[in-house]
């Protein structure tokens, strides 16, 4: 069927950016909102909009129930979750289905299969697919997790069964921390999965964190659409992600992708989905998890294929197969994302909230800006502390480092602290310019004294305007005859202006 009306049932960058796909298809929108979202560039974008409760998740954005009764209100057919929240809840897909209503994502049948991890790497192992050493089943007992432990050695890591985001996750060095620590990994996994449930895996030191992007379509096609780099990440949350990798050979290109497919074939998987897989030194990867969604990180591949995925995700939803721009595509160029979360690098990356008193947005070819935000919002304490997405596009690596670092020169960000600064200080790391860069970058390199305050572009340019004033005035009351060279350089700052 054509679906000619969707319901997005998420907020913020990516409500708005969904919401953006669907209507260059000629489908309604409608957008449902929470209270501190009345405002929200999400709702003012949708042609529709419902007040769907108070502003924590738990009492709007996760009411499964109440979103598909909005949706059936006002006529949808369809629902789009976007990611977080409930995109990778399959009882919420399963109560999409039996409401009549299509859910733009994969089954309900493969979310089961990939959402419990002990359950994706069985899945992995009869595809084939590499996995790392470790145990096969659910560890209950401190006796179970020392018998695993003569399989995987030391150092060793702890991961909770049921869930991600790096919560219920230890890394234990040596067989006498085991103990204390699979309690504690244990404790968090229940209090934050409800499922204490953990398994034991060799720890791969130094590892790189690639993705593979695939779809598929409800007839059974699934094709791989290149890989991601994720690896600058901060507490298990990526930061910056590129396409493709700056250190990956064709073969083992080719080969994580052919596994990637396999992977998705096995569980009858179609939409769009990703592979994760840890690579270490020598280039040899294991799978890691599959996320049952469409990924923050997706338009880095969008822009290195030319395809729009949402656009995909919709027409796989309707019944479509997948067509050669999509089956018979090729990679060109080079793509990198960062993240402008509303949170302090100087501080531990903590929160923040405020309002927007300044989102000058930079401009220019290969730069893109995915916000839920614009000047004046007011970013709230509830959610994500994600406010937008840059990214750039490139001929090759060298040329989108360079242009990611114009583009967050000229990004005028006032109000909330925010990672633009951490970001350009990534750009310029040897280390991230060479490409040889793994998970534990951001632990190993950075410290909150390497980011120097850096001043804005209109602050710069009164700054400039003040000293032409001072000048002047000097000129005028003789007290100091001043003859500028032909550049007078303000040492203010580590990035030195030229004034003309």
């Amino acid at each position: 069927m054509t679906i000619k009306k969707i319901l997005i049932a998420n907020r913020g960058e990516i409500a708005v950016r969904i919401m953006r796909s669907a209507k260059e298809m000629g489908i309604v929108t409608v957008a449902v909102y929470s209270s501190a979202d009345v405002q929200a560039q999400h709702v003012l974008t949708a042609d529709e909009a419902y007040w769907i409760g108070e502003a924590p998740s738990s009492e709007s954005y996760l009411k499964g129930d109440l979103i598909i009764q909005t949706a059936l209100k006002a006529g949808a057919e369809a629902i789009h979750p976007g990611y977080g929240f409930l995109s990778e809840n399959e009882g919420f897909a399963q109560a999409v289905r039996e409401a009549g209503l299509i859910f733009i994502g994969p089954s309900p049948e493969s979310i089961r299969a990939m959402g419990d991890k002990l359950r994706a790497k069985d899945t992995a192992r009869k595809s084939g697919v590499p996995l790392v050493p470790g145990s096969k089943a659910a560890i209950h007992t401190i006796a179970e997790a020392i018998e695993a432990s003569k399989e995987t050695g030391f150092p060793l890591l702890i991961k909770a069964s049921a869930g991600g985001g790096g919560k219920g996750m230890r890394v234990v060095e040596e067989e006498s921390e085991l103990a204390s620590q699979m309690e504690m990994a244990m404790r968090e996994a229940q209090s934050a999965f409800g499922d204490p449930t953990v398994f034991i895996e060799r720890y791969v030191q130094n590892p790189k964190h690639i993705e593979i992007q695939i779809i598929g379509d409800q007839q059974g096609n699934v094709v791989h659409l290149f890989e991601r780099d994720c690896s600058i990440q901060r507490r298990h949350q990526k930061v910056v992600e590129e396409a493709p990798s700056g250190i990956l050979t064709p073969e083992v290109r080719e080969a994580m992708g052919r596994d990637a497919v396999n992977l998705a074939k096995q569980c009858g998987y179609y939409s769009t989905g990703t592979v994760e897989f840890i690579v270490d030194e020598q280039l040899r990867y294991y799978f890691l998890e599959m996320n049952t969604r469409l990924q923050v990180e997706h338009p880095v591949t969008e822009l290195i294929t030319g395809l729009d995925l949402v656009k995909q995700q919709i027409k796989v939803a309707q019944g479509e197969v997948l067509g050669p721009e999509v089956t018979q595509v090729k990679m060109r160029g080079h793509a990198i994302e960062i993240r402008i979360c509303a949170e302090d690098p100087n501080n531990n990356f903590s929160p923040d909230v405020g309002r927007l008193s300044r989102f000058g947005i930079p401009q220019g070819p290969g730069i893109r800006l995915d916000s839920g935000y614009v000047e004046g919002d007011e970013i709230p304490l509830f959610y994500d502390p994600l406010m937008a997405k840059l990214i750039v596009f490139a001929e090759n690596r060298t040329s989108a480092i360079q242009r990611m670092e114009q583009a967050i020169c000229n990004f005028d960000l006032r109000g909330v602290s925010n990672t633009l600064e951490f970001c350009k200080w990534v750009m310029q790391h040897p280390d991230f310019q060479t490409g040889w860069f793994d998970t534990h970058f951001i632990a190993k390199k950075y410290k909150p004294e390497m980011l120097e305050p850096e001043l804005q572009p209109a602050e710069i340019n009164a700054l400039a305007a003040g000293l032409v004033e001072i000048l002047d005035k000097q000129q005028r009351t003789s007290v100091q005859t001043v003859k500028p060279s032909d550049k007078q350089y303000s040492h203010w700052r580590k990035n030195r202006v030229a004034f003309r």
